[in-house]
């Protein structure tokens, strides 16, 4: 490189320095709220129950907000009501894109179970009330004023940042991350991924840990089919279908599956025990032991059911059918298993040994042809993205720490890993001891702490804003 073009790059590097070296990190956050909530709220109160969906609703409140201040969109739709949004910022190019996701299609209702409209977005007591509020549309609302602030600010990006709103995350995933991955994959490829699955706990109002889910589970729904002769209900038969299909299923809820530990689990629960009390923290420690092992399994099959789950491939009897009138045998009865498998489980091995626990030839396993998401190998620790996520959890809540964790349900971040994305979950503040109070994701009265909308959009921006902007250029003041 000769003399003259060394100095014409190094007077364009002082010019953007000069250009930029206003910019700061820091937001005034407490003037940025009120617009944030009326976002939040907005979102919730547009019904995207799924089916049928209408996403494109969503869309069609969020590309104006974001094209009036300059933020390029594209719309991808499979079905013209089903669309998706993808805005971008545009960096320079020195380092791969970071998307931030949410999905803006909700699950049903039944209002009669509703002490609130669940598309009301009713504020009451430090809570916002409704459909979506946690699933998924505080992700949509953080990602949504990020991208705004990214541009009000100036921020000088060394990276695109691409803000996806998708359809069909709730079980149809063809009008969405599916298709966006297998039709319009140039638009959103990227190195990182922020979107939903993990979350912040809090317990007694103190902050412990950040879980930052770094791989999940994978659905693999499953069916036992039981098989016998027909006849009359007078005339009891002992190859009775109902009856072999309900000892069938008596032995597979009896059956505790293997455990197993994986390199996000084993650091989970060695970070997990250092901030719990001496009992709990023994059991973390102890759970791999062959002599301790077994009791403290049972212990979380009792009372830490996610500690139970995301040890193992685990098997949930969801749905039975059989018979059609009371005085007839049926030829034939079935059951649905949600099975949620380990990443790296070999299926036709388990398949195998649930046939040899079950053995009865008479009943049939019969796997779903496809997993409705990929496996995928799990996103790493040390790249910069998690380090950026610890270093958030640190700034703003100091005495606590960060957990990488496993999902046990599903998110639209499998489908993102398994294009070799390194893509993480996050999630609100939620208090440890009301989680099963009700009001959590799908539940009834559905709803989100106010304060934990603003802290988790206040996270993700930190945590952007450190992988995606110049370091010459970044203050945290």
């Amino acid at each position: 490189m000769g003399a003259c073009v060394r100095a014409a790059l190094l007077c364009l590097g002082l010019l953007a320095l000069c250009e930029a070296g206003t910019w700061r990190r820091a937001i005034d956050w407490p003037q940025i709220e009120p617009e944030l909530l009326g976002y939040f709220r907005a979102l919730v109160q547009i019904d995207t129950t799924n089916p049928p969906g209408n996403e494109t609703r969503v869309v069609n409140y969020l590309r104006p907000i974001l094209e009036r201040e300059g933020i390029s969109c594209q719309v991808f739709a499979l079905e013209k009501s089903r669309a998706n949004l993808v805005a971008r910022l545009k960096g320079n190019g020195s380092k791969r894109p970071v998307i931030i996701m949410g999905h803006t299609d909700v699950v049903g209702v039944d209002r009669a179970r509703w002490k609130f409209d669940p598309f009301g977005a009713t504020l009451r007591e430090g809570f916002v009330i409704g459909r979506g509020t946690v699933d998924d549309k505080s992700h949509v609302a953080a990602g949504l004023m990020t991208m705004l602030l990214l541009k009000r600010t100036g921020a000088p990006l060394d990276r695109d940042v691409i803000f996806i709103a998708e359809a069909g995350e709730e079980g149809t995933t063809k009008f969405g991350i599916d298709y966006l991955v297998a039709e319009h994959w140039d638009e959103i490829a990227a190195e990182y991924a922020l979107a939903e699955g993990g979350e912040t706990a809090a317990r007694n109002g103190t902050v412990r840990y950040s879980e930052i889910t770094t791989t999940e589970k994978v659905v693999r729904r499953t069916r036992l089919i039981a098989h016998g002769m027909a006849g009359h209900g007078s005339q009891p038969r002992l190859d009775n279908a109902i009856t072999h299909l309900a000892a069938a299923l008596v032995k597979v809820t009896q059956w505790q599956t293997p455990a197993r530990l994986n390199e996000t689990t084993r650091i989970y629960f060695q970070r997990l025990a250092r901030i719990s009390p001496p009992e709990e923290a023994w059991r973390y420690q102890h759970l791999a032991d062959a002599d301790k092992g077994p009791a403290i399994q049972r212990y979380f099959a009792e009372h830490e059911l996610e500690h139970y789950s995301i040890l193992r491939t685990s098997i949930s009897p969801t749905v039975i059918r059989g018979g059609f009138r009371n005085n007839v045998i049926p030829s034939e009865a079935e059951a649905e298993l949600d099975i949620r498998a380990l990443p790296d489980e070999d299926m036709p091995r388990f398949y195998a040994q649930l046939r040899r626990v079950i053995d009865d030839p008479s009943i049939e396993v019969a796997p779903s042809a496809d997993a409705l998401r990929p496996a995928a190998p799990a996103s790493r620790l040390d790249t910069d993205m998690f380090h950026a996520l610890e270093h958030a959890q640190q700034r703003m809540w100091p005495g606590a720490i960060t957990l990488p964790a496993m999902v046990t349900g599903a998110t639209d971040l499998a489908q993102l890993r398994a294009k070799g994305v390194q893509a993480y979950g996050f999630g609100p503040v939620v208090d440890e001891q009301g989680r099963d109070g009700g009001g959590g994701p799908h539940s009834d009265d559905e709803r989100l702490r106010e304060s934990s909308l603003y802290e988790m959009t206040r996270f993700l921006w930190s945590a952007v804003t450190e992988v995606a902007v110049s370091p010459m250029l970044t203050s945290t003041k």
